[in-house]
């Protein structure tokens, strides 16, 4: 396990913005109808979030908690474009990607704690 969180910390910053491109043109590619997926929309946007927030979180670079901020910033960003791309924003999916980001912040700290993981520091 402290392999792959060594691993996470080590690619922080490319996997965090393949993370925010990600989210990015999936909320905002015009569709007709969402297609079909397993598990509920609120879930998979609590995932998308902690996913976002997780690396970032486990590396702890200078002023992370301001890429924190960011990312509640993008989530609303993305809730209130989404209407003008012919999607729906919601008050429960910013919620949901709000508590993602709180998710993800736990589960990093938590991994961090029970398996601390030594980087020099460059940023």
């Amino acid at each position: 396990m402290p392999y792959y969180i060594k691993l996470l910390s080590q690619h922080w910053l490319g996997l965090t913005v393949f993370m925010l491109l990600s989210i990015g043109v999936l909320s905002l590619t015009p569709l007709q109808e969402l297609p079909p997926a397993p598990g509920s929309d609120k879930l998979h946007h609590l995932l998308a979030y902690a996913l976002l927030t997780i690396p970032a979180t486990l590396r702890k670079p200078r002023y992370y908690w301001m890429y924190v901020i960011f990312f509640l910033v993008f989530s609303g960003s993305i809730e209130i474009i989404q209407p003008m791309v012919n999607r729906y924003g919601e008050w429960l999916d910013m919620l949901a990607n709000t508590l993602g980001i709180i998710c993800g912040l736990a589960c990093a700290e938590l991994l961090n704690y029970f398996f601390p993981v030594r980087l020099r520091s460059s940023d």
